[in-house]
C-alpha cells in the first residue's frame, strides 16, 4: 500500500493533502465526474467543474436533477473550492476560455480529469454495427473521444507548465478485460477503449515533464441514471438485486471518486503511469472504502460470472 497520510473517507482541516492545487474535471455534472469533483474538493483542491447543464440550461442527456453549480457547491462544502464553468467540450473555443481562465486564476493546473461523456441516451444493444442508427453512433463517438482529445489539447500546455502533472482518463471497462472482449456496441466499444489507448499514449507525451497519465474506470456504478433506471435511491438500492441480484456487487460513485483523490495525493503516483486502473484494485492499493464502508470488486466478480455464479458478498 503506497502512504498516503490521510483517511480519504474521513479528512479534517488539517490533513488535506490538495490544498493549493488546481484541478479540472471535464464532465463534472453528476455521476463519476461528480464524485471525483468533490473528492478533490474533500482532500482541499480547488476544482473546476465543467459541463453543459446548468440551473438555465439542460444538455441533451435531459437531466435537469444535476447541474455544474450544485456540483461546485458540494466541493466547497466538501471543504474545497469549486468553480462552476458552462462548458461545451466538442467547441474548441469554449474549452480554451476555460483553460485561458484558470490560467488567469491561478497560473497552473495540477490534474485535469477527462470524464466527458453523456452518451447513455444514445447506447443499444443487441444490434450490430449496420443496424444501429449512424448518426446515434457517431455522436457516441464525439462525446466520448473527440472531447478528451480537445480538452487535452488545449489544458496539456497549462498542465506541463510545473512538473508532476496528472491526467486522468474516465472510461469503462479496464485494458485486460476490454482488450478481449466485445462491449456489445462497436461505437460504445471504440469510445471506452479509446481512453485508455489515450492515457497510455499522454503517458509517452508526458513523460519528458514528470506528468502522470492513467485511465481509472469504475465497476458497475451507481449514478444517478442508473438509480433512476431501477426505481431506486442510494438509500434503497439494494432493493433492486431483487430482481437483478448482479446489482449487489455495484459501487456509488463515491469509491471512484476516491480513487482518483487518492492518485493525486500519491507523491508516487508516477508508477502508475500509462496504466489502465480500476476503483476496486485502487482501494486495495490505497486502503479506502466505498461509502457504505465496503470494498466492491466489480470487475474481478464480472469475470467470475463468466464460468461460475459468484457471490457479490465475496467481492465485497
Amino acid at each position: 500500500m503506497s502512504g498516503i497520510a490521510v483517511s480519504l473517507g474521513d479528512m479534517t482541516t488539517e490533513t488535506k493533502p490538495l490544498r493549493g492545487r488546481i484541478c479540472l474535471v471535464a464532465g463534472a455534472t453528476r455521476g463519476a465526474g461528480r464524485a471525483i469533483a468533490v473528492q478533490l474538493g474533500a482532500a482541499g483542491a480547488t476544482v473546476y467543474a465543467t459541463g453543459r447543464t446548468t440551473r438555465e440550461k439542460v444538455s441533451e442527456v435531459g437531466r435537469a436533477t444535476e447541474t455544474i453549480e450544485e456540483t461546485a457547491e458540494l466541493v466547497t462544502a466538501a471543504g474545497g473550492e469549486g468553480v462552476a464553468v458552462p462548458t461545451d467540450h466538442l467547441d474548441p473555443g469554449q474549452v480554451r476560455a476555460l483553460v485561458d481562465r484558470i490560467d488567469r486564476d491561478h497560473g497552473r493546473l495540477d490534474v485535469l480529469v477527462n470524464d466527458v461523456w453523456g452518451g447513455e441516451h444514445l447506447l443499444v444493444f443487441g444490434k450490430r454495427t449496420w443496424e444501429n442508427d449512424l448518426a446515434g453512433g457517431l455522436r457516441m463517438l464525439e462525446l466520448g473521444v473527440r472531447t478528451h482529445a480537445i480538452t487535452s489539447h488545449l489544458a496539456l500546455p497549462l498542465l506541463i507548465r510545473d512538473r508532476g502533472g496528472l491526467v486522468v482518463e474516465v472510461t469503462d471497462g479496464t485494458a485486460a478485460y476490454n482488450g478481449t472482449r466485445f462491449r456489445e456496441n462497436l461505437y460504445y466499444d471504440l469510445a471506452k477503449n479509446a481512453p485508455i489507448r489515450m492515457a497510455f499514449g499522454l503517458a509517452k507525451e508526458l513523460e519528458e515533464y514528470g506528468g502522470t497519465a492513467v485511465a481509472v474506470t469504475p465497476g458497475w456504478l451507481r449514478s444517478e441514471q442508473m438509480l433512476a433506471a431501477f426505481g431506486v435511491t442510494e438509500e434503497n438500492w439494494r432493493d433492486a438485486t431483487a430482481a437483478t441480484p448482479d446489482f449487489a456487487i455495484s459501487e456509488s460513485p463515491v469509491l471512484v471518486g476516491r480513487a482518483v483523490a487518492a492518485l493525486a495525493a500519491d507523491p508516487d503516483r508516477h508508477r502508475w503511469t500509462g496504466r489502465s486502473l480500476s476503483s476496486g484494485g485502487l482501494a486495495r492499493e490505497y486502503g479506502f472504502t466505498d461509502a457504505d464502508g465496503s470494498r466492491p470488486d466489480a470487475w474481478g466478480f464480472i469475470v467470475a460470472g463468466e464460468t461460475g455464479k459468484p457471490d457479490p458478498a465475496d467481492y465485497r
